[in-house]
């Protein structure tokens, strides 16, 4: 039989290839973190039909005659380029800005996405679209524990932020210096202890000869000190303990004509209940609590490959190392080649739509001149059963 014809069924069946890679492209366009491959061909084995000789004295070497016996699929690479960014305004949906991907845990299995489509399910685990769970590092005391393993990322709304106790105060502002002997001003600061239980610490300054006194109450330990100014400024005491509460009093003057004098600020704190949460550039997740602090309850881990491009695909947008991705280097997003993350947004498809028509076309008339080989291989073989007539 003619060698032709297998020719032209190998290149019908190397377009045919391109085709379902071309058409599995063009069907992920709207697919959020897809990345398009794309086929690449070599040739078959060549049939000799001369060898090459040698260059002698005598006679000039001739070069090899060789007949090509069609064509096969060498690869099917993916495109790992950057795909555009889609705001979606939703707080826990994430785009890779870069390289790198989010490391999901499906049925004990380790896989890999560039999509970053997450909810909260109904135990407060962070998790994709199909049920895998992100993975990444928890915080202990608002410490993320970045040294450990990687685990399921937990958001518990019933969390709460641990409790405070006010070590110190600070007040500043003026004290009147117009005001007569014996005359007071009082200021409330509201402390809290290693239990959140809240407590008032009463400040009372009372005008004296040489200055102010103040004194320090809350309900169960008492402090005083004596402050003295000149020309308006603090030049004598400044600081007061009650019951273990160090108040800064080095802010405070005594020029006329104002009485402003307040309570700027304590580092005391009640326990407090998670109402929300925002995601920084690096992947952590920060609280926002009840009580006003905002600590750290978690960080989203990334893994970057040597090799991505050996990734196989698992389905689900997600992909499983291979022997020749390499190991999966874990570190934190925006550090040693990983991409930052960004909230509220999606990476979409990288598919180029252009491209793909063109490869359409380009698949098609392929396949359409194999098919024209094998017919005019099968005319040749008619002449010839036609020479016995």
């Amino acid at each position: 039989m003619l060698r032709s014809l297998y020719s032209g069924i190998s290149g019908m069946r190397s377009h045919q290839t391109m085709l379902d890679v071309t058409g599995n492209n063009i069907a992920n366009v709207n697919t959020a973190g897809f990345k398009s491959s794309s086929v690449q061909f070599q040739d078959t084995l060549s049939q000799m039909q001369q060898a090459a000789t040698p260059a002698q004295a005598g006679q000039g070497g001739t070069n090899p005659a060789q007949v090509g016996l069609g064509v096969q699929v060498a690869s099917i690479s993916t495109n790992f380029a950057q795909g555009s960014a889609q705001a979606t305004g939703k707080a826990t949906d994430v785009m890779i800005g870069g390289d790198g991907f989010f490391m999901l845990n499906k049925g004990g299995e380790q896989l890999y996405s560039r999509a970053g489509s997450f909810d909260f399910d109904s135990m407060g685990r962070l998790v994709s679209p199909d049920g895998a769970f992100v993975q990444g590092w928890p915080a202990v005391n608002g410490q993320v524990q970045a040294g450990a393993g990687v685990g399921n990322i937990v958001l518990d709304p019933e969390n709460a932020a641990p409790a405070v106790a006010t070590t110190t105060a600070t007040v500043s502002g003026n004290l009147p210096a117009e005001t007569a002997v014996g005359g007071e001003l009082v200021r409330d600061i509201e402390v809290f202890n290693e239990t959140g239980t809240a407590r008032t610490l009463t400040l009372t300054f009372t005008r004296t000869a040489g200055g102010w006194n103040v004194n320090g109450n809350d309900g169960a330990a008492n402090g005083a000190t004596a402050l003295t100014f000149t020309d308006g400024r603090l030049t004598g005491g400044g600081n007061l303990n009650v019951g273990g509460v160090a108040v800064d009093l080095s802010a405070v003057s005594g020029y006329a004509g104002l009485a402003n004098v307040s309570v700027t600020g304590q580092n005391g704190s009640p326990a407090g209940t998670l109402e929300s949460f925002t995601l920084g550039k690096d992947g952590t997740i920060t609280g926002s609590f009840s009580n006003g602090d905002k600590v750290a309850v978690g960080r989203i881990a990334m893994a970057n490959f040597a090799n991505p491009g050996g990734l196989e695909k698992a389905g689900g947008s997600t992909y499983r190392a291979t022997g020749n991705s390499g190991n999966p280097e874990v570190g934190t997003a925006g550090t040693a080649g990983l991409g930052q993350l960004s909230s509220g947004y999606l990476e979409m498809s990288n598919v180029d739509l252009s491209q793909e028509f063109t490869n359409l076309i380009v698949a098609q008339r392929g396949f359409q001149s194999n098919a024209r080989m094998i017919t005019t291989s099968d005319e040749v073989l008619q002449e010839l059963t036609n020479l016995k007539r």
